[in-house]
């Protein structure tokens, strides 16, 4: 890419050798475009990784702009959108009405991202497919589809790793590397479809990472994959899992989008919820719990709280009682998961017998509330062991 902006320049240069007075226009339009170019580049990817622009990075208006200033007609851009983030094409060459000039400069100066299946796994009763991912960084992630009877389920990873150090996940335990940008996010789904063959009607921000950490690029790829252009997926049939940063929780009900919040709690009170994950020393429940009444509020949708049953630790029937009073009279709905095994951190799941009883109690106080079907149990079914395995074998 900046190759790419370098050849334009020198090309001005050599305008300008030719004629200094009436070729000047020429020069400044071709010096513009190269700045574009850089400043693209340093906008969706970083000062330190100056490469080609992954073009599903950008939004709708971006992409007009780029477009725009590589003299490009209007309706390209429509087509343009079409190929690269409805159709999700891999290969400039199969844009069939774009000209083969316009591809050419769209390969020098872009790219269509793409991931590599390191690692794939299929549960015995073939209803979860838990993929190993390589970027072109070669940095992994890790994704997975889910059958359902409604439809096809992609969870999808935010960032490489996490920093949230939650004491029952596997993600967090090498820390972050990196936020994905919204191409990256939005290349997973893709590539899901394209190994089943089938479209991908719902998506939960539920891989490794923290989504409202990686606030900009989170929204970016949610308004692309929504969008009529875009997989046109629908705001209600995606779902986004937060530990709970309560500034980004108030600012993406200011998006009006209508999303399922899900707020990983694990606990009914600031003492074990502090031990089980840090950031509620930052923002604890009486901070967490009104920001999500607020949210529900805004977006007329149930915020759901996942609450992983550990034994000993936060099963009791009086962390139940707790957590009904706390979620009295707000619009919410409570997901149990028997904490899935992570043996780095030594924690137990809660015998099914607690399980059910801890169930009946919020039942029993007006709570609406389920136990999570579990899949994909026999394929490394902690979010981020598949990533960690492998990372491990590198080493």
């Amino acid at each position: 890419m900046v190759m790419y902006s370098v050849k334009l320049i020198v090309e001005s240069i050599a305008i300008w050798k030719q004629s200094k007075f009436d070729k000047r226009k020429k020069i400044i339009n071709i010096i513009t475009k190269a700045s574009i170019y850089i400043f693209y580049v340093y906008l969706n990817l970083g000062a330190n990784n100056m490469t080609k622009i992954n073009l599903r990075d950008l939004n709708q208006k971006q992409m007009a702009n780029f477009m725009k200033e590589l003299g490009v007609e209007r309706y390209r851009v429509q087509q343009l959108r079409q190929w690269v983030m409805q159709k999700g094409v891999w290969d400039f060459d199969e844009m069939t009405n774009i000209p083969k000039n316009l591809r050419q400069t769209l390969k020098d100066a872009t790219t269509l991202g793409g991931l590599e299946i390191l690692n794939k796994q299929i549960s015995s009763d073939h209803t979860t497919i838990k993929y190993l991912f390589a970027l072109p960084d070669k940095a992994t992630i890790e994704s997975v589809l889910m059958r359902h009877t409604y439809g096809r389920t992609a969870c999808i990873s935010t960032q490489v790793g996490c920093r949230m150090s939650c004491d029952f996940c596997a993600s967090t335990i090498d820390g972050l590397v990196r936020n994905l940008s919204a191409g990256e996010m939005y290349d997973q789904v893709l590539a899901i479809q394209k190994d089943i063959g089938e479209r991908v009607s719902h998506v939960v921000l539920m891989g490794s990472g923290e989504p409202l950490e990686n606030y900009e690029n989170t929204v970016r790829f949610i308004r692309n994959i929504t969008a009529e252009d875009g997989l046109n997926i629908s705001c209600r049939q995606i779902t986004l899992s937060t530990c709970g940063l309560v500034p980004e929780i108030k600012k993406l009900a200011a998006e009006r989008m209508p999303l399922t919040l899900a707020v990983s709690l694990h606990a009914a009170d600031d003492q074990i919820r502090d031990r089980l994950m840090p950031i509620n020393r930052r923002y604890p429940l009486a901070k967490l719990i009104p920001a999500c009444k607020d949210y529900a509020t805004a977006t007329g949708r149930r915020v759901t709280f996942e609450y992983a049953l550990i034994k000993v630790v936060n099963d009791q029937l009086e962390q139940a009682t707790k957590l009904a009073q706390m979620l009295k009279r707000m619009l919410a709905h409570v997901n149990l998961i028997p904490v899935n095994p992570v043996k780095e951190r030594g924690l137990e799941r809660s015998a099914k017998e607690q399980v059910i009883k801890f169930q009946k109690e919020l039942q029993n106080c007006g709570i609406n509330v389920t136990i999570r079907k579990e899949m994909g149990t026999d394929i490394d079914a902690a979010c981020g062991q598949l990533r960690r395995k492998h990372v491990c074998e590198a080493h």
